[in-house]
């Protein structure tokens, strides 16, 4: 028991088999608990992190798609705007055309009715000579 307190008093203790040892038992135990829980506790880092890169990896592809979605979207409507822009386009030069043909009727109906009344004119030009 002297021989260990001197032992002691040097900082060099026996273990549960007897080795000798610098730390004392329980901090000796204390270490490999904290060794050990360390381990652990990297091992759980590295699943976090895989865990994060695979969750970062998924957003990545889901914003991708949302970006390419985003695209068709705005494709979609820009050609939408410009199928509207056509059909107004097309509606003004329709209605130009009617106004046009609309001018070219009144024009013909009037030449139509000169005509009609020079025909008059003539028959009965020609039957007052015919019956004179």
């Amino acid at each position: 028991m002297i021989s260990e307190d001197i032992l002691e008093k040097a900082g060099l203790h026996f273990d549960e088999v007897n080795k000798l040892r610098v730390l004392k038992p329980d901090t000796n135990q204390q270490t490999s608990e904290l060794k050990e829980e360390c381990h652990e506790f990297v091992s759980k880092i590295d699943q976090f992190q895989k865990l994060v890169g695979s969750f970062i990896e998924m957003t990545d592809a889901i914003a991708k798609d949302v970006e390419n979605e985003k695209m068709k979207a705005i494709g979609s409507r820009n050609m939408l705007k410009s199928i509207a822009k056509q059909r107004e386009s097309q509606q003004q030069q329709l209605k130009a055309l009617i106004a046009e043909k609309k001018t070219q009727l009144e024009r013909l109906n009037v030449q139509h009715q000169s005509l009609r009344k020079q025909e008059a004119e003539q028959v009965e030009f020609i039957d007052q000579f015919s019956t004179s």
